[in-house]
């Protein structure tokens, strides 16, 4: 058999997606925001139920007790038009491509017992076994897609190291009803049919082009730039001459390009149509207040931030980047892959949510891998490069395992709340001390024992006239907040350098109801000041270390500002809005030194 080696990694690469879609992470079992049917997903599938089964796309009346009842998103992800009627936020293309299962699960659904509701075990299980179907098939094509450009185990080290180096593994075998690995696999088959099109300029591979550019667009709008890969591929510069021979080959093409357009088209229309019928319009910008800075993208904390970076997170694709300088020397369709590359990575990351992080990328991973395996196929022939790229690459493979655990089963990485302090302290760590959590609050971090401690201020709150609808903690009264009293005044006392480096402040706190969502959190202040000017904050979340009902004392640690500060406050605040309650009480503040 040609390309073994390829081929057995690829059967390798479909068992480690299988186990971890099936058994490490099966989505399809877990309830509520961790269902396979969730959120984002959720969002792209609300067409089917609402068209299928609840037959109602305008008004939605169903969508308050499904959500209840299974808690797969806050709220109905869409907002209510001018004319009454809901328009949903994401478009059409996905629900398109769940179609199929959703089908099987319904049909399974109304025989076997389980609610036909659009969201019971069967649809959950469909959606999870189809998104692994489309990644399998997905890989097979990426595999004969490099094998038409690179060697045999250049392939197998570029299609392994997507597997198991990259975040691609994420949304290929457990987050798997996002669009992303859907879209990987239709950019795979759309680059494969140009390649069959200027094999013999057929109709056939026209029209398929066509309804691959409509389907990627439909289901993800700025997805409209793959159409540069069949009008550039095969360009190599971009020479006035080359650019004329390709208008003159285009032009010449003209009947076919006119048929993909139409093609693309009335997959298109499907959302244009939908948008007619709920809105009123033909056209909706269903995304509201979210938007693109394009004059000001997010180019370097999109990659590199410690929320969510791309390259942060999956620094294997480091060697995507890499990889173009010797692709521009050795590579095939330059134009097309790096200027789409380009515009790719500009829009992703002019988005103004840049957090929403390095997931917008996997779909393009097909064109990027080609300067990828471009960088493998080099170091293969120089074998002082493998030496030196051979520990890189394995650190990159275990921080991506270590990366893919602790997204869905550990507690080390959390992405909406994750800082410099805290990803250098835990990364590719299995455990660490409790206190390690504060980092993500607060860049300071005292661990050891305390020298010289010297008490500065206590305040037990017993003069103060506070509201404390229940019983204090101690004594008459406790700073008591919620949603209705969301914080305290700022406790000031003056501070005289004592040549101290570090502050501590200790408060007992009691959650009556305690509040999960970080953000929201009450924050625990430190403020300091020099003549009337606040030059430092710090700040940890109570309730990061709290259980409901329980009571228990919290410090922070700060280092003491250099400047000549000379009063230091502490305040508590609740920026939430729910129904939360927490206590605080016998506040204490020390300094001393390592």
């Amino acid at each position: 058999m040609r390309n073994k080696f390829s081929a057995y990694i690829y059967i390798l690469s479909c068992i480690i997606l299988a186990w971890t879609s099936l058994s490490f992470y099966p989505k399809w079992q877990k309830e509520r925001g961790e269902a396979a049917i969730s959120y984002d997903v959720a969002g792209y599938y609300w067409y089917l139920p609402s068209l299928f089964i609840y037959h109602d796309l305008k008004h939605q009346s169903f969508a308050d007790t499904v959500i209840k009842k299974y808690g797969m998103t806050p709220e109905l992800p869409g907002y209510k038009a001018d004319n009454g009627n809901y328009v949903l936020k994401y478009s059409s293309g996905m629900a398109l491509m769940y179609l199929p299962s959703f089908t099987i699960a319904h049909l399974y659904a109304r025989s076997s017992g389980y609610p036909p509701d659009g969201f019971s075990a069967p649809y959950q299980l469909a959606i999870q076994l189809s998104g692994l179907l489309i990644s399998i098939i997905g890989l097979w094509y990426f595999r004969k897609l490099l094998l038409l450009f690179y060697r045999d185990a250049a392939v197998a080290i570029s299609m392994l190291l997507l597997v198991i180096a990259t975040n691609y593994i994420d949304f290929a075998a457990i987050n798997i009803g996002m669009s992303h690995t859907w879209l990987f696999t239709l950019y795979v088959l759309l680059i494969l049919n140009t390649i069959n099109f200027y094999k013999g300029y057929q109709y056939k591979q026209a029209i398929k082009i066509g309804l691959l550019i409509g389907l990627l667009t439909l289901a993800r709008p700025t997805e409209i730039i793959a159409c540069l890969i069949p009008l550039l591929w095969g360009m190599e510069n971009i020479f006035p001459v080359t650019i004329k021979s390709r208008i003159i080959l285009l032009w010449q093409q003209w009947k076919k390009l006119l048929v993909t357009a139409l093609c693309a088209l009335v997959i298109l229309s499907i959302q244009l149509v939908y948008w007619k019928y709920v809105s009123g319009h033909w056209l909706r910008y269903s995304y509201q207040d979210q938007g693109f800075s394009w004059l000001h993208p997010h180019i370097r904390v999109y990659a590199f931030n410690y929320r969510t970076g791309w390259i942060t997170y999956a620094p294997m694709l480091l060697f995507a980047v890499i990889g173009i300088l010797p692709f521009l020397k050795h590579g095939k369709n330059k134009v097309a892959i790096l200027l789409f590359f380009a515009l790719n990575y500009y829009i992703v990351s002019a988005w103004d949510i840049w957090w929403y992080g390095g997931r917008a990328m996997i779909q393009s991973y097909p064109v990027l891998f080609f300067p990828f395996a471009s960088l493998v196929d080099y170091a293969l022939q120089r074998r002082v490069l493998l030496f030196i790229a051979a520990p890189i690459v394995l650190l990159f493979i275990y921080f991506n395992v270590w990366l893919t655990y602790h997204e869905h089963k550990g507690t080390m990485y959390t992405p909406d709340n994750m800082t410099k302090a805290y990803f250098w302290r835990v990364a590719g760590r299995w455990s660490v001390p409790d206190e390690t959590v504060k980092l993500r609050d607060n860049p300071d971090l005292f661990e050891g024992t305390p020298n010289n401690m010297h008490l500065l201020y206590q305040n037990d709150f017993e003069s103060d006239s506070l509201y404390c609808p229940v019983p204090p903690i101690a004594g008459h009264s406790s700073i008591y907040i919620d949603n209705k009293h969301t914080g305290s005044i700022i406790y000031k006392f003056p501070y005289t350098q004592n040549g101290a480096g570090w502050l501590r402040a200790q408060a007992t706190f009691r959650s009556i109801s305690k509040e999960w969502t970080y953000w929201a959190m009450t924050q625990f202040i430190v403020h300091y000041y020099e003549k009337g000017k606040e030059i430092k904050v710090a700040m940890i979340r109570a309730d990061r270390f709290l259980n409901d009902g329980e009571t228990k004392d919290i410090y922070i640690d700060s280092k003491i500002p250099h400047e000549a500060i000379d009063t230091v406050g502490i305040s508590f605040w609740y920026p939430g809005s729910d129904d939360k309650k927490i206590l605080a009480d016998n506040l204490k503040v020390w300094s001393f030194n390592e």
